[in-house]
């Protein structure tokens, strides 16, 4: 039976995708061939591939739409939400959601990396 062992993003921007993951705490290297990879907490493994590097052996179009990825990192608390979203804001990168109480009881808030895909910061209230 397949196991579920990693996940990719094509990115437009190598660098500065590298640089915008490294601001949520993911131990990537400095830079790659067009390829770099990160063993993520629990085994998993979070791919970045840039565009050549994926047209060089599969047609490829952009997702449009809702049809993108998404993904949500736990932070320590609410007060690392904040944090987390301001230290992101303040390197230049877009805010689609200023922190705020959710009413299912989380502080959340919702960056855009450098390709538009919605990173959700998150934390449970009290």
């Amino acid at each position: 039976m397949p196991v579920f062992d990693a996940f990719g993003i094509v990115v437009s921007d190598l660098a500065a995708s590298l640089s915008f993951y490294r601001l949520l705490g993911i131990d990537l290297p400095e830079s790659g061939e067009g390829h770099v990879e990160a063993e993520l907490p629990g085994g998993i493994r979070m791919m970045f591939d840039t565009i050549d590097v994926i047209e060089s052996f599969s047609e490829w179009t952009p997702p449009s739409g809702s049809r993108g990825i998404g993904l949500a990192f736990l932070c320590d608390g609410p007060a690392d939400v904040d944090a987390t979203h301001a230290r992101i804001v303040a390197a230049g990168h877009r805010s689609k959601l200023d922190p705020f109480d959710a009413f299912w009881g989380q502080r959340y808030a919702t960056v855009l990396d450098p390709d538009g895909n919605p990173v959700d910061l998150f934390a449970p209230l009290g």
